[in-house]
């Protein structure tokens, strides 16, 4: 009996699982991009609201992914990973977290989706469900063939 290898998302390129699964998002009611999306920065270190029109559903892709990765995983956290420096003229630059609200936001999607669950045990935060997990790694077998 040949043993069935599993693919796991390191193995495939973050920017190629990314796009795939932005895709996917679009598809889907949960994943709805807010009106209010449209007019937010995405940090107090960003000049301007981003300029593609699918970011949000980029985002959200990458929330999940690192979600995947790295288990169990806060709203804080998240805000330090997608945080940037500022550009303050001739002084230094000052690293600032991104948005609460948009990761927030997000995860929300994906717990209203079955994808995310909020834990409360030692290490309190988001975690992907059985569900999710599957959604993930089958997008990542199909991506792998």
């Amino acid at each position: 009996m040949a043993k069935i290898k599993k693919i796991t998302l390191r193995e495939i390129p973050a920017e190629v699982f990314i796009e795939a699964l932005a895709t996917r998002f679009k598809a889907m009611d949960e994943f709805k991009m807010p009106d209010w999306a449209t007019f937010v920065k995405t940090g107090m270190a960003k000049m301007r609201p981003p300029e593609r029109d699918d970011w949000w559903y980029i985002r959200a892709a990458s929330i999940l992914r690192a979600v995947y990765l790295s288990g169990v995983v806060g709203v804080s956290r998240l805000r330090v990973k997608y945080g940037s420096r500022k550009e303050r003229g001739a002084r230094p630059k000052k690293f600032y977290n991104a948005s609460g609200k948009i990761i927030r936001t997000i995860l929300q999607q994906g717990t209203k989706a079955g994808f995310i669950e909020h834990i409360k045990e030692k290490r309190t935060g988001r975690k992907l469900t059985k569900k999710g997990k599957e959604f993930l790694e089958a997008l990542a077998a199909e991506l792998k063939k």
